[in-house]
Parts: structure tokens; sequence; C-alpha cells
């Protein structure tokens, strides 16, 4: 058996004749080699050393692999409370334009100067620094603006409060006159009386007018007696609250019953004769906590 070995020195040809006992040991030396080196190759992979050693590396890939998703859970919790601290922030600006205009029409502020649809126009040169907030300082941020923000709101709840009262105050707060058309006939204190002739104190002020005009009222309240009453006729009186009740006497027609709410202006009664009387007129009465006092300076009030 003869083996050919192409040589790469100028295309010769060599060969191996397996009779001859050189070149059969020269062979049998070759293959031994290779066995041998594929032998250790296998050996060297299938060392435990190894295999420890892939181990180590799977087991570090894991462990970075966890960190990793630690790290984006934080980050998407971190993401979560920034949205919900400027969620809440959203919702204090929220409140408080509303609390803005609401303010600007209880007082009649020109909305053209005070308009919470609009971002407030601010601006100023660029500084040199443009660096912006480190997390830490953007959250601390966050907050101090949220503690405003409820002072804020506090506060404009608070002056909501006053300007409300105050409008109250002047809705309920009896003013001006009882009648839309007429003049002062007698004014309260001491008098003598146009029937008895005696010196009586007449605790109210007197408006007359034509037979049948409205009877207003001077202020917002609750009707709590409408019908006679003895030397007063057809009489309405309403409670205004803060202890005022108003008194409209002498009426020819009552237009509200008891339990009624009336605004001002609110016609409740027409203009009469009734009850002790020389003719068509109002007899009008103020009373604080149950006792009367001048109309003089409510009538006035409203001018």
């Amino acid at each position: 058996m003869n083996i050919l070995i192409l040589s790469s020195n100028r295309g010769k040809i060599c060969g191996l004749n397996m009779a001859k006992p050189l070149h059969l040991l020269l062979m049998t030396g070759l293959l031994a080699s290779l066995v041998g080196g594929s032998g250790y190759v296998g050996y060297r992979l299938k060392n435990p050393d190894n295999h420890a050693l892939i181990d180590e590396w799977q087991s570090k890939v894991h462990r970075q692999q966890v960190q990793l998703e630690h790290i984006r859970e934080e980050a998407d919790a971190n993401i979560d409370a920034l949205s919900s601290r400027i969620g809440l922030l959203q919702a204090h600006v929220m409140r408080l334009d509303a609390l803005g205009r609401k303010l600007t029409h209880m007082a009649s502020i020109d909305q053209g100067e005070f308009n919470f649809d609009q971002a407030p126009a601010v601006g100023g040169p660029e500084t040199v620094s443009n660096k912006g907030l480190e997390p830490d300082e953007l959250s601390l941020a966050i907050d101090q603006l949220s503690l405003e923000l409820e002072a804020r709101e506090d506060q404009l709840t608070v002056l909501e409060d006053l300007v409300l009262n105050e409008n109250l105050r002047k809705e309920v707060q009896p003013s001006g006159r009882p009648i839309t058309r007429g003049w002062i006939s007698s004014y309260y204190g001491m008098r003598t009386h146009p029937i008895s002739g005696r010196r009586e104190m007449h605790k109210g002020v007197d408006f007359a007018g034509k037979l049948g005009g409205p009877v207003i009222a001077v202020a917002k309240g609750v009707v709590t007696y409408a019908g006679k009453r003895y030397g007063y006729g057809k009489v309405v009186d309403i409670a205004h609250g803060n202890g005022y009740t108003t008194r409209y006497a002498h009426n020819s027609r009552l237009m509200v019953s008891v339990g009624d709410t009336v605004e001002k202006g609110f016609q409740i009664a027409e203009i009469g004769s009734s009850g002790r009387s020389t003719g068509p007129h109002v007899h009008f009465e103020v009373l604080k906590n149950g006792r009367e006092i001048n109309p003089v300076r409510f009538i006035r009030s409203s001018n």
C-alpha cells in the first residue's frame, strides 16, 4: 500500500510505502499525534475548572440582569412619583385659577387685567449657566412649589370667604326705599299723630305713593309674617339675617306668604291705606334684634 503526498515545494509528488518499516512507523506516529491532540483538547474542554468558569460568567450575567431590572423598576417608581406630584400641582393650579376667576367676577375686576385662562407673562435675559437641576434638587423644588401653592390656595379661600361675606352682607343689609315712586311723608321720631293728635313715637318712616303702586323689599330675606296686624293693617315682615328685620305696613294687597324667599327689589305688596292710616302710603320700619331703629341711614346708604 502506497500513500502519495503532493508537496507544496515545486509541485513534487512524494509517496509512503506502507510495506517499508520506516514509512509504517512514521505514519503510525503521525496518527498517534492526531489522536492524542484530539484527546487533549477534549480533556481541556471537559475540565471541571472550565465548567466553574462558565458557571461564574453565567451567574454574573444573571446578577447584572437582576440589577438592571431593579434599576428599571426604581426608575419607573420615580417617574410615577414625579407624575403624581405633577398631577397634584396641576390640581392646585386649576383650583387657584377657578378661585381667581370667581374672585375677579365677585369683585367686578377687569378680566383683561387678571386673566386666569392664560399663562402669566414672564421673561428675562438668558444666564451663562445652562445647567439643569439634579434629580434631588428637582424633587425638592417640586415639594417647595407644592407647599407654596397650598398656602396660596388657603389664602385665596379666606379671601373668597371675605368677599362672599361682604357681598352677602350687602345683599341682606337693608338699604334703599320700599317704593319705586313717591316721597317721604313722615320721619322716624316723636311727632303729633295725625289721627289722635297726641305726641307719639313714630317708629318708622312713611312713604306716600300712588294707591296700588309696588312695594318692594329693600334687601334679600325670608318672609316671616304676612297678614293683618292691629294698627298696621296688611303688613309684611322680612328677616334678613344678622338680626335685621324690615316691616312694610298699610298695604292694599299682599303678594307674598310666610316662608317665601325674596330678593332685593322684589315686589311684595301694593301700596294701600289699610289699618290706622290717612291715605295711601307705606309705613317702613327697620328692626335690629327685635327693636325698632331709625331707617333713615339705611335709606340713604343706597345713594
